[in-house]
């Protein structure tokens, strides 16, 4: 009874395992590539910060802006003059000839309250910094684009790495699972005294170094998913499932790019754009300002305290405004002016020199990544080639082996031959892939993998 009661408790374990086994296998969220991507463009870092950029290019236009617009401000003085400034007066005015009076003026409390406007007419420098405002946000909208294409690079590059690691993984443990069968024959064979022990020792040092290089490849996969999820801007704790893409030698196209399309390109454009208006805004200071001013105040004055006295309480008030119109005409400015202006071209020419130089190198990338990707498409059909033989050897060498023609030697060099071929066949196919993500671009396509 006592073993029913706990085979039952034990079905049940069983059971409840399975289901939650089940549900976390569930709640494992599965990725593609183009989830990776899309994931790390909404999350990483990189390309939220420079969605902020994008974002604060607007307000960057709306403060220039307000300069444009009319400037009101009010302002409020409450004054106390304990002692009375006083003036020298002729004593003829009151009729005392030849004798000279100090008279204080003013009173001991002053209270003005008042409201004033500036209104630009004409100000060169404010339509001008409009323009590099608007073609700020034009820099960062590109600057954002071109992060996306860096993360998109280096996702898509970490993305294949793990399933090439994956892949010498697979060889690795096919390559255990053979040798393990072998040292069973062997074992078998030096138990009736047909194999020396050297034998079986080498087959034993053989599987614990296989076995070290599976530990090797289980880590860097580790490391790698890991990096992916950082790439990705993912917790790492996180369980995901990297649903593995076919990885297929397919025909790109060779064309060169027009390099003055390319994202890096047209942010060095837009950059001299910016420069231009900074050496307009700079000139801006030759040319006349004009300005409409308005105010109007209230002011009260008295001996005693006027907030809240009447004229009774000897406390009287009064109002005044004026408007004006305020020009202002640069004759000299100790040739300052002239100075940044040639400070501003020599940053022009710097960044026309930066151009040339970026307009070779994008050429230059793009030459070198179509020869890498005609290389790699080569070695990969070679590779994939040669493991065809290095399977045929190995197999003959196993036969051979069975029947006493071949020694042990003969068959591990011919199981490593085949795991190196196996392995070359992976890292060719990497080089494919990366080659053929240096080549999308150096086109500017890096987005089609979205």
């Amino acid at each position: 009874m006592k073993y029913h009661s706990y085979r039952r408790k034990m079905l049940f374990v069983g059971a409840f395992m399975m289901l939650f086994g089940g549900f976390m296998i569930q709640a494992q969220e599965k990725m593609t590539l183009k989830d990776a991507i899309n994931y790390a463009l909404e999350n990483k870092a990189d390309a939220r910060k420079a969605r902020l950029s994008v974002e604060n290019s607007e307000h960057q236009i709306a403060e220039v802006r307000s300069r444009a617009l009319p400037q009101i401000n009010a302002s409020g003085n409450l004054i106390y003059n304990p002692i009375l400034q006083e003036m020298a007066m002729p004593g003829d005015i009151i009729g005392m000839p030849g004798q000279t009076l100090l008279v204080a003026f003013g009173q001991k409390w002053t209270a003005i309250g008042g409201v004033s406007l500036t209104q630009n007419l004409f100000d060169y420098s404010v339509f001008t910094g409009l323009k590099a405002a608007k073609t700020t946000r034009e820099f960062y909208q590109i600057n954002e684009q071109l992060t996306q294409e860096h993360v998109i690079e280096a996702v898509a590059k970490n993305f294949y790495q793990i399933f090439i690691t994956k892949q010498k993984l697979g060889t690795v443990n096919q390559t255990l699972e053979n040798t393990a069968k072998v040292q069973q024959t062997v074992q078998g064979l030096f138990d009736n005294g047909l194999a020396k022990k050297i034998d079986l020792d080498r087959i034993k040092v053989t599987i614990v170094n296989l076995s070290s290089a599976k530990q090797q490849l289980e880590n860097a996969v580790k490391i790698q998913e890991n990096s992916l999820k950082f790439l990705i801007g993912m917790e790492i704790s996180n369980p995901i499932e990297w649903v593995e893409e076919e990885i297929e030698i397919t025909p790109v196209m060779l064309e060169a790019p027009n390099v003055k399309q390319l994202t890096q390109f047209q942010l060095l454009e837009t950059q001299k754009q910016l420069l231009e208006y900074n050496k307009r805004a700079i000139k801006a200071a030759y040319y006349p300002t004009l300005s409409l001013s308005g105010n109007y105040s209230y002011q009260g004055l008295g001996d005693k305290f006027p907030l809240g006295g009447k004229p009774a309480d000897g406390v009287y008030w009064t109002d005044y405004s004026s408007i004006g119109l305020n020009l202002n005409i640069p004759i000299f400015s100790g040739l300052g002016t002239r100075s940044r202006i040639r400070m501003a071209q020599n940053q022009l020419d710097v960044l026309e020199e930066d151009m040339k130089e970026a307009e070779l190198a994008l050429n230059f990338t793009f030459e070198n990544a179509k020869t890498q990707i005609n290389n790699s498409v080569i070695t990969v059909e070679n590779q994939e080639e040669n493991v065809k033989p290095a399977q045929e050897v190995l197999d003959n060498t196993e036969n051979n082996y069975l029947n006493g023609l071949a020694t042990l030697t003969d068959l591990i060099e011919a199981e490593n031959a085949l795991a190196e071929a196996k392995n070359n066949y992976s890292n060719a196919l990497l080089e494919y892939k990366v080659a053929e993500i240096e080549l999308m671009k150096s086109k500017g396509e890096l987005n089609n993998l979205k």
